[in-house]
């Protein structure tokens, strides 16, 4: 008679394998919350200038907020939802991110970036400059893209994405053309909340902001950026999705930490004390420690 059991060792590994699997994908460990939100509100108290945070982790539900609904100016973080904007176009094949730019004298703004520096008339894509936008926050590419894509469309989108205070008022350091110009005179460049911006994170981490293609392809430029002087400037070894923002008294960020969980904190402050540029600005400092607790509260891969 044939033996049959040593099928059975197979299967009961394929079981486990399975089970395996399961609890992985749904066992995640928790924060003490409670610790935590006592941390980030002493940093916040602690601050010379006024400072929201939203913290969220989206595989365990977890979430803390301080001033979350509370508007800011975004500085250069309203570059996130341009980029998505412009992604939403190219998956709608309204625009193609491989057609041409051309840098003319009167787009170069001064600022973040290298365009300002380029010989004018030289030639890039919408590619290059949206990867630009992002990973040096590059001013002129920005206003380029704005040209493109049309400033009321990013309010579109955040408006479909049911992000109705996140907004782009006018093109970098071209005021006078601003499409709300009391909105601007207020906040500057753009407008957001803490929950906005980190809820527009979330999206981009379930491929819910565009499509998943297009998603892991932002994600990816939004990992390049080089400014590493907020949330990430004690931390070593991750990589980080983020933008920030800065102007003389904000300074912003939103980053997607990816550790056994992964976990979307976004900072805002405004009115600050220190206007100093440099690395040790209040504000910067003040977001590297919110970064180094929301790390702390739960392990990495």
């Amino acid at each position: 008679m044939k033996r049959l059991f040593p099928a059975f060792p197979a299967l009961a590994a394929l079981a486990c394998a399975a089970s395996l699997g399961a609890q992985t994908a749904t066992s995640f460990t928790h924060a003490d919350t409670s610790a935590l939100h006592r941390t980030l509100d002493a940093i916040a108290a602690a601050h010379h200038g006024v400072l929201g945070y939203s913290v969220l982790n989206l595989d365990t539900g977890e979430r803390m907020a301080l001033r979350g609904d509370e508007t800011f100016p975004t500085a250069s973080l309203i570059k996130v939802p341009i980029l998505v904007t412009l992604y939403d176009l190219a998956e709608q094949k309204k625009l193609s991110l491989d057609d041409p730019l051309t840098v003319l004298k009167i787009d170069q703004v001064p600022g973040s970036g290298v365009l300002q520096f380029m010989h004018p008339g030289m030639s890039l894509s919408v590619h290059d400059a949206a990867a630009l936008m992002i990973i040096l926050s590059d001013n002129t590419a920005t206003n380029l893209i704005l040209d493109r894509i049309a400033i009321r469309r990013v309010w579109t989108k955040m408006e479909a994405l049911g992000l109705p205070h996140s907004k782009v008022h006018s093109k970098v350091f071209l005021r006078l053309a601003s499409v709300a110009m009391d909105s601007s005179a207020k906040y500057g460049l753009g407008v957001s909340t803490p929950n906005e911006m980190a809820h527009l994170f979330e999206l981009l981490a379930q491929g819910k902001a565009v499509s998943p293609a297009a998603d892991s392809a932002m994600l990816d430029i939004l990992a390049k950026n080089a400014d590493g002087d907020s949330m990430q400037r004690t931390l070593n070894g991750l990589s980080v999705p983020h933008k920030t923002g800065a102007t003389d008294s904000v300074r912003t960020e939103c980053a997607l930490f990816r550790l056994q969980s992964r976990v979307v904190a976004c900072g805002f402050t405004k009115e600050n004390t220190d206007t100093r540029w440099v690395v040790d600005n209040e504000g910067q400092v003040t977001l590297g420690k919110i970064g180094a607790a929301v790390v702390a509260a739960w392990p990495k891969k």
